[in-house]
């Protein structure tokens, strides 16, 4: 579903919307490493399984930092370019023409300095559940700013009509650093709770 996004290309005076660049992996953890190269992905990676089944393993990402621990991944499973976003992601729920936005913890960035020295596969459960709330966090006001309700509207009146869908929602982040650059890295067709 995150291809649709990015055929739309959106980018409007409020902002851009992209998907970070990835790949499925359906077997083989050994070719992992070599897929990655040849498909031309930057380190680190986001692992997600292509279970979708609401278990406690459908919610868990693993960081994997560098191309030894590729092959420690267990497909099926898709990979994504990590992008540093203030540890906070926008969960944008969308129910026929309404729209409603919360905030949510997340992976945190990644530094230049970490990324030259840590190695493996880091695991994290149930990233951006409801218990991560960051709604009433302190948080800097450049990261937990919602992304511009205008171009929310327009990507969810696009995605309803390529999906054909009127219950869904989608994980956006914003690249840190930035304030008009997002980036959908999820898109989710029987959506948790949400109050409206």
């Amino acid at each position: 579903m995150l291809q649709c996004v990015a055929d739309m290309n959106l980018s409007t005076s409020y902002g851009r919307v992209g998907v970070p660049r990835q790949l499925v992996i359906k077997k083989d953890a050994s070719s992992i490493a070599d897929a990655v190269d040849k498909a031309g992905l930057i380190l680190p990676l986001v692992a997600k399984p292509l279970v979708a089944d609401g278990s406690a393993k459908s919610h868990e990402l693993s960081l994997a930092y560098d191309q030894y621990s590729l092959q420690k991944l267990e497909p099926p499973l898709v990979l994504q370019e990590f992008v540093n976003h203030g540890g906070v992601l926008f969960k944008v729920y969308i129910v026929g023409e309404a729209i409603k936005v919360v905030r949510r913890f997340s992976l945190p960035d990644v530094t230049k300095r970490e990324l030259s020295k840590v190695t493996g596969v880091f695991r994290f459960p149930r990233v951006s559940c409801a218990a991560a709330s960051a709604d009433d966090a302190d948080l800097d006001p450049s990261v937990a700013e919602l992304p511009p309700r205008p171009l929310l509207e327009r990507l969810a009146k696009e995605l309803r009509w390529r999906l054909g869908l009127r219950l869904f929602n989608l994980d956006i982040i914003r690249e840190h650093g930035t304030r008009d650059h997002f980036y959908v890295i999820d898109i989710n067709y029987f959506p948790g709770k949400c109050h409206f």
